[in-house]
Formats: C-alpha cells, structure tokens, sequence
C-alpha cells in the first residue's frame, strides 16, 4: 500500500528527539550514560522505563498531521481476544487464560502506510535510536522488527475505545504518546509476569480474574517514551472517554531479525497477514511460548 502521505518536511533526529535533555547521540558521554541508567532503574524497579518529554512538540505535531490524514485507511477493530489473540482451546478449562476473550475496540494506522519521511519511520530507521534502548535495556542483540505491519504502527483509540489484556509478539516495544486522552487510556501492565520458558498460566489467570498486585499503571504524557517488555508483561489501555482520540506511536524492536507475528495474530490487530507471515509461520523461534 502506499503511504498515506509523503513530503513531510525533511526531519533529522534533531528535529524529532529531545537531544538537549537526553543527549542519546553522544555515545560515550556521561550524560548518555547517566540518560541510560535512569532508564535502568525503571525497568529493574517496576519492569517499565517512562522518559518525559521525550519527543519534541514540533515533531509530535507532524506525526498526529500524519495520523489524522490517514484515519480513513486506520484498520479498526471490533473483536473479541484472549491475552494471546489465539483461537479457543476446547481441550482446556473454560476459565483458562486461553479461552479469556475481552471485547476490544481501538484501531492500527499499519506501518506500510506510514511515510518514508515520516518522524515514524526516520526515528526507527535510527542505529542511534535502536542502540539506545538495546543500552537501556542491556541487551546488545535486539534488531529492528521484520513485520511489514507492525514494526512501528500508530495506535488509534476513540472515545470509547479499550485494548484489553495481551501480550505482544515481539520482545520490547516502545511508546511514544502523540495524543492523550481527555480521560482513561491509562496503560496497565503486570512486569515479567511470564518468561521465555514458562507461561506462568496461574499468574496471569489471577491477573485476568481481577487480581491487582501484579499490576502497575503508567499515566503517559504527550511526547514522553516508554520502554517495557511487551512479550512477557501483559498489558492494556484503559477505556478511553471524553472528545478526544487516544494516539500512540509504537517502534517495536525483538531479539530476533527473522520473526514476525503469526497469520492469526497478525489479521486480529491490523486486520491482514501477508505472504512474509504466512512463510515465516512455522520457522522456529527463540523462546518456547507459543505465541
């Protein structure tokens, strides 16, 4: 598909990125690394790393021009899913998280339509972006997403809108907020609540039967950032109300360069699989869950 629009004005990371406060291009500064070790100390503490005012007014009034210009190609989605957009399992519990399905209704402005000049695609296209959170998160082997739909998609909730709980299909993922909400949108997560090897199916059905000790909210603000594991914590939006849309931008990095969501999951949230899911359905993966 083509992109919903092109001659942005040409940004440079200057452009879009608070470099004055998070000096992230110096890369073996001291204010880096102190930049680095704040965002550490959100993830050791509570698995979530939020870095205010993260991206600039200019370039955040860029990306919602974007957004709006293209709601009428927005995939919307009014349907039901488990934690893990996977179908029912009849061979288990009915109360098990497999067979949790929640309404959802929010939308995805997809990443193939997002323009080349986009602040979207310059700032994820970035080896200083993507070598920041591989830092932040200490871990040197994270690539750029091969999904052609959800490497970087806008996420887009009207009023009334809610995302409920699940996982994602890659390991990390980052969120920039473009529009908040006038009320709800509230991000909920519950922080490594399963890992690699182990589903932890007790835990997150605790979770999903209203159990809130796991769970941790973070109420983003306009042009900040955040950094999480969105593989291993399950995570939500709160309903959104009041008269404004919900905008969120997502770049989306993973430890392996090969994977893309699977067929199923990929047509429940951008409402499509392609013939690179469809081809990389069965190729084998680095973790053992089984989504």
């Amino acid at each position: 598909m083509n992109a919903v629009i092109s001659g942005l004005p040409a940004l440079a990371l200057e452009d879009i990125l608070n470099l004055k406060r998070y000096p992230i291009d110096q890369m073996d500064s001291s204010a880096r690394a102190e930049v680095v070790a704040l965002a550490r100390q959100g993830l050791d503490s509570v698995g979530c790393s939020c870095l205010p005012e993260f991206i600039l007014p200019e370039a955040l009034a860029v990306m919602k021009q974007e957004i709006e210009a293209g709601l009428d190609q927005v995939y919307w989605s009014e349907n039901s899913h488990n934690p893990y957009f996977s179908k029912p399992d009849p061979t288990l519990a009915t109360d098990h998280p497999r067979n949790f399905f929640e309404r959802r209704s929010s939308g995805f402005f997809n990443s193939d339509l997002i323009a080349p000049d986009s602040p979207m695609t310059v700032l994820y296209d970035s080896e200083i972006m993507r070598r920041f959170v591989a830092d932040c998160l200490r871990d040197p082997e994270i690539y750029c997403w091969a999904d052609p739909l959800g490497r970087n998609p806008y996420g887009v909730m009207r009023p009334g809108d809610y995302f409920p709980w699940h996982f994602d299909g890659n390991a990390y993922t980052v969120s920039l907020l473009v529009q908040e909400a006038e009320q709800g949108g509230v991000f909920e997560y519950c922080p490594d609540i399963r890992n690699p090897e182990d589903e932890r199916y007790a835990d997150v059905q605790a979770a999903l039967e209203g159990d809130r000790t796991p769970v941790q909210e973070l109420p983003l603000k306009e042009g900040d950032m955040q950094i999480f594991k969105g593989r291993y914590s399950m995570h939500r939006v709160t309903q959104v109300s009041g008269a404004r849309n919900r905008y969120i931008a997502l770049p989306t990095y993973t430890r392996d360069p090969q994977t893309v969501n699977l067929p199923e999951r990929s047509k429940q949230i951008y409402g499509r699989a392609t013939a690179v899911h469809y081809e990389r359905e069965n190729s084998a993966r680095i973790d053992k869950l089984s989504d």
